[in-house]
């Protein structure tokens, strides 16, 4: 051993003499203290890529909600008065731009929800980037609005098909879109998974995955939910009107009521609910939505299914024989009833009510009860992620998501309940699907179509020729 290795090694063992060490251990155990530090400091360099999880939130900031309560004159009221204000004037103007969008029609009412789809999308998919830190992703917000166009390509693609098959069919640039739409559709698909699948990154695989799973379950939230509500203005406005109001008017008045008498808290998901706001919409709703049934269903305008005008014409029709459920039919009161009535001096043994206010007790039950339970998922939502809410841009009320999140839950009922007790043969519909075929067999349709009614009895023979 040299010299100088001699003299560093007794210096070692006289360093260590006090605790009683080794030099030679206590080379070892700085050796394991610094992997161990350097691990850590890996683990923390690599946290934000392979642990996604919620990140504190920014520091808040002036929203569109604080900059509408200064300019409105209403600084002397409370804090709690000055949100009822500034959410009651917004809740009319949008009441008042939902009536305008009805008087526009089915075309301006499928432009709304195409635009509250977006904006919906687009706030789900900013709180998932915010939260992962994933602005840094290759490609990944283009693949993520590629994906929302390939979806809705898929879904409207059917119905759009269905209802102006016909027109599309005059257009060359529409026809292989409308008859190939499937595949296509699949091969967009397709190209974009290939797309991600190539813009992996080592560091970045945990997040990627994440944000791809986000993203396809915002696109089952918003793209085909969204593609309900198209279907049901397609089977008549009133399958949209009538639901779209009844969950209005159920949140309308679980806030008045609760807002003058709630005292008991309903869901610790979300504080503000009360069970006395929740009751007392639950009644108002069966009321409100009994009421409006009954206006609604003696229009033409509201209850007909919308057809294309047919091979000449380039208009939406609304006309038609209205379907039993909208015509008056007299009923006889239970006896338990008359005897009710009876004691209230009232002598009805019938009544003459519109079926479709029948279905409109299930249809206000669903909306009341189950309803605001899309609420309080989005608000299980917003507090896991440590939000307020979704977005700022309806003052008093938050995001897209904040008011249309029981809407979603309320149109996919309205759906399925449609085709479970409602739905029948859409004239119009199937009008389109046998223009679509080739004359040869329109032919043929024709043809056993007129040999069936002159079987049946319901044209007379001079009308064949």
């Amino acid at each position: 051993m040299s010299a100088p290795e001699t003299e560093r090694r007794v210096q070692g063992v006289i360093a260590n003499e006090d605790t009683g060490e080794s030099s030679d251990d206590q080379i070892l155990d700085e050796q394991i203290r610094a992997l161990k530090r350097g691990s850590k400091k890996d683990e923390e360099s690599d946290a934000g890529d392979l642990q996604p999880g919620p990140v504190d939130p920014p520091p808040p900031q002036e929203g569109l909600t604080d900059t509408v309560e200064k300019a409105l004159p209403i600084s002397s009221l409370t804090p709690r008065w000055r949100n009822w204000v500034i959410r009651g004037v917004f809740a009319l103007m949008m009441v008042v731009g939902f009536f305008w969008l009805i008087w526009g029609g089915p075309f301006y009412l499928t432009i709304a929800v195409m635009t509250v789809q977006l904006k919906c999308f687009q706030e789900i998919i900013s709180i998932g980037h915010k939260v992962y830190q994933s602005n840094n992703l290759p490609w990944f917000r283009t693949l993520q609005w590629y994906f929302l166009l390939c979806a809705n390509y898929f879904f409207y693609g059917e119905t759009i098909t269905d209802y102006f098959g016909h027109f599309l069919q005059r257009e060359e640039v529409f026809r292989p879109l409308m008859k190939y739409r499937r595949i296509v559709a699949f091969t967009m698909y397709v190209a974009g998974f290939c797309m991600f699948v190539l813009t992996l990154v080592k560091r970045h695989y945990l997040k990627q995955f994440t944000m791809f799973g986000w993203t396809h379950i915002t696109l089952l939230i918003v793209v085909t939910q969204s593609h309900l509500i198209i279907q049901n203005i397609f089977e008549g406005l009133i399958w949209l009107i009538v639901p779209v109001s009844m969950v209005i008017c159920n949140d309308v008045m679980a806030y008045i009521f609760g807002f003058f008498f709630g005292r008991t808290s309903l869901i610790k998901l979300s504080p503000k609910k009360t069970w006395e706001g929740f009751i007392g919409a639950f009644f108002s709703t069966l009321l409100f939505g009994w009421l409006l049934a009954y206006f609604m269903a003696g229009y033409e305008y509201f209850v007909c299914p919308v057809e294309f005008g047919g091979p000449a014409a380039y208009s939406i029709m609304m006309e038609c024989t209205p379907a039993p459920i909208f015509q008056l039919t007299e009923y006889t009161l239970p006896s338990w009833l008359q005897g009710v009535l009876k004691v209230m001096g009232l002598m009805w043994e019938t009544v003459n009510i519109y079926p479709f206010q029948i279905h409109s007790i299930y249809l206000a039950t669903f909306a009341s009860l189950i309803g605001p339970f899309g609420g309080f998922f989005a608000s299980g939502f917003k507090r896991a992620f440590k939000i307020k809410d979704f977005a700022d841009v309806i003052p008093g009320h938050g995001g897209m998501v904040d008011r249309f999140d029981c809407q979603y839950l309320m149109a996919t009922f309205v759906h399925v309940y449609h085709h479970s007790f409602i739905r029948a043969p859409n004239p119009g519909k199937i009008v389109q699907q046998v223009l679509a075929l080739r004359p040869d067999l329109q032919l043929v349709i024709f043809n056993k179509l007129k040999q069936h009614l002159l079987d049946a009895g319901l044209v007379e023979n001079s009308c064949s020729s």
